[in-house]
Order: C-alpha cells, then structure tokens, then sequence
C-alpha cells in the first residue's frame, strides 16, 4: 500500500470540508510525502452533474488528500510542479486500484482544472495533447447522462430554496411563536 496509514482519518470542518487529523504518508518508488494532521481537503473536487460516475471519495480518496496538499503546499514549496502533482495523483490511484478508466478521467478533470488556475497552469501545454484526446473519447460517455442530470439539479435546487425559505432556515424546524412572543 503506498500510503500509511492504509486509512485516514478526517474530520468534518465546514459543508463541503474535511481535516486531516493524523498525518498521511505517501510512500512511491522514489517520492515520499507527508500531508500533516491539521491539512483541510475536500477530497476529489468533482462538479455535481457527474457525481452519478465519480463519487467525491472512494479507492482514490487517500490520493485525493495527496493531491489537495501536493497543488497547494506542494506547489508553493516548489517540491512538485503541477503537472507533477497531477501525475502523482494518477499513480497514486494506480497503486490504490482505482480502475484504468476512472484514473484517466480524473486526471484529465484535474489537468483540465490546471488550466483555470493560474498557479497551477504553467506546462499545461506539455499536457494538452492528451488531456484533449481522452477529453474527445470521453465525451460520448460523460456528456449525456451529465446535461440530463443539469436541469434535475436546477429543479431540485429551486425547491430547496422555495422550501428552506429565504432566511436559510427549514420552515419544519422554525420554532414557532403564539401572540405573546413565546414558543408554543
């Protein structure tokens, strides 16, 4: 196993956050990384009209936390290059058993993240190349069901604003108040 410990342990920190609360070692051939307890991740970063095929933690969430650390401590302290952190994200995955198909399409998602940012957009055209070949032959595949989860998503997005009410509190769980201004 290239990570020890074999499991991590996260803490929730915020709606969409995680925290490391031990550190995690990556063990490689020749790379040997330490994310330190206390990192704050997300796990994989994926949009939600494709959760249906890349849920946001599975084989690859060791890798993930590995990634989140590797493009910002990782990049900053000049240890990797983006295209470095993006490869070691796909090996990592390939040492963790995450299937052949699903390894290139996140990196590609995460090549294709590079270019957005400007930290991590230096060498992306050394990348270009492939990024847009599995981006072709993956279209077919990711677009379809994607666009038809889209309008699902805007609906139920809608009825839960309409729902929740515009003070962002659930009308089912307001308490509610007789006359005199106190809770029934």
């Amino acid at each position: 196993m290239p990570f020890d410990p074999p499991a991590a342990v996260l803490r929730t920190s915020g709606a969409d956050g995680w925290t490391l609360a031990e550190p995690l070692t990556y063990l490689g051939r020749r790379d040997r990384f330490v994310v330190p307890a206390g990192f704050a991740t997300d796990l994989a970063s994926v949009p939600r009209p494709v959760l249906w095929l890349v849920p946001e933690s599975g084989r690859y969430t060791l890798a993930a936390v590995l990634h989140d650390w590797l493009c910002t401590v990782g990049i900053r302290t000049r240890a990797v290059t983006s295209r470095e952190a993006d490869g070691l994200f796909r090996r990592a995955m390939r040492e963790a058993g995450v299937p052949v198909l699903l390894r290139w399409l996140m990196w590609t998602a995460v090549r294709w993240g590079a270019l957005a940012d400007a930290e991590r957009r230096p060498g992306w055209l050394l990348s270009a190349p492939g990024v847009l070949a599995i981006s072709v032959l993956a279209a077919p595949l990711v677009l379809p069901p994607s666009l038809l989860a889209v309008p699902g998503l805007a609906v139920y997005a809608g009825l839960e604003r309409l729902v929740s009410g515009d003070d962002g509190v659930r009308p089912w769980t307001r308490r509610r108040r007789n006359g005199s201004g106190t809770p029934r």
